[in-house]
């Protein structure tokens, strides 16, 4: 991972007048998995739409695969694959003809292009499933067959939008698995957005970006031992013990619709809460840092800023269809 595989220098971006992206400087080892971290609306998707050529930044300067993305967009598109945030495929075609039709975009030429079709559908084990009409897919299949797109013509780069965003945890862990057997197979460069910071955890290199800003980078466990906390996971027996907890400690936050998470960094603090509170709690145990306080000590908010509704939608929304 000594070369580059993505350089971004001073890039602004701002829509009306607000700033997306406040000077971001970043840079992307060839082969190395990216994760890049942050709250709705920190500028994650606009980065990475400026680095897919779909946008054009106010300032400064992006190569990715050695091609500025103002100057040479059309050699930079070719080296890259992208799976969006929303899908983008068509689902009155088959899964053959989605892939068909993006071959010939790229300019493959006949017989490669139906060996790499049969190739990558082999490979998120949609194989038979083929000449199926995507419309009957579930959620996990059409993300696969994303997948199986944004690798057809062999990019270098593979850019992932949250993309196991509204998936089951099973279906989020497989979709993982085929692109960590891709990256080693391949030498593939990965840059992921994901708002489930567990996913990342395996990640060479961890950005967290806040209102346009790169506030930290670094190895994941760089970032544990540098910015990390210890904390306190507890679930209060009642409604009225934890609000009371929430008032004696306002640095207390939810987690999830039971739980609170108290710093632990003190030893004092934390035997005093526990002498306070401990017949008042059903369950308590220590949490040691992770990259959720990695992100919380830094941006104040936890990654998954939405609520257990919304995610529960998503993610209805996303299995639906017959089919695994």
């Amino acid at each position: 991972m000594n070369s580059a595989a993505i350089e971004v220098n001073n890039v602004s971006a701002a829509y009306g007048n607000k700033k997306a992206l406040d000077a971001v400087t970043l840079v992307v080892p060839a082969g190395s998995s990216f994760a890049l971290l942050g709250p709705n609306g920190a500028g994650k998707t606009t980065l990475i739409n400026i680095l897919c050529t779909l946008r054009r930044p106010d300032g400064g300067t992006a190569v990715v695969a050695g091609a500025d993305v103002i100057t040479r967009p059309t050699q930079a598109r070719r080296s890259i694959g992208v799976v969006f945030q929303d899908s983008s495929l068509d689902d009155r075609l088959t899964a053959w003809e989605n892939l068909e039709f993006h071959g010939l975009v790229y300019g493959m030429a006949a017989r490669p292009r139906r060996a790499m079709i049969d190739s990558v559908l082999d490979l998120v084990e949609l194989g038979d499933w083929t000449h199926e009409i995507v419309r009957s897919f579930s959620g996990g299949m059409r993300r696969r067959l994303e997948i199986a797109r944004a690798l057809l013509h062999e990019p270098k780069i593979l850019f992932l939008d949250e993309p196991t965003v509204g998936l089951d945890a099973q279906t989020r862990q497989r979709i993982w698995q085929y692109l960590d057997r891709l990256r080693r197979e391949r030498d593939l460069t990965v840059l992921t957005t994901t708002h489930y910071i567990e996913e990342v955890e395996g990640a060479d290199i961890v950005c967290i970006i806040d209102h346009g800003k790169i506030i930290a980078q670094a190895s994941p466990e760089a970032l544990k031992r540098e910015h990390g906390v210890r904390s306190l996971h507890v679930i209060p027996q009642d409604a009225a013990a934890a609000e009371l907890i929430v008032q004696r400690f306002p640095e207390a936050h939810r987690l999830g619709a039971e739980g609170l998470v108290i710093p632990a960094d003190q030893d004092a603090q934390t035997d005093a809460f526990l002498a306070e509170f401990r017949d008042r709690l059903s369950e308590v145990r220590f949490q040691p840092p992770t990259l959720e306080s990695v992100f919380l000590s830094l941006t104040g908010r936890q990654l998954r800023d939405r609520t257990d509704g919304q995610r529960d939608a998503d993610r209805a929304a996303g299995q639906r269809g017959g089919r695994r």
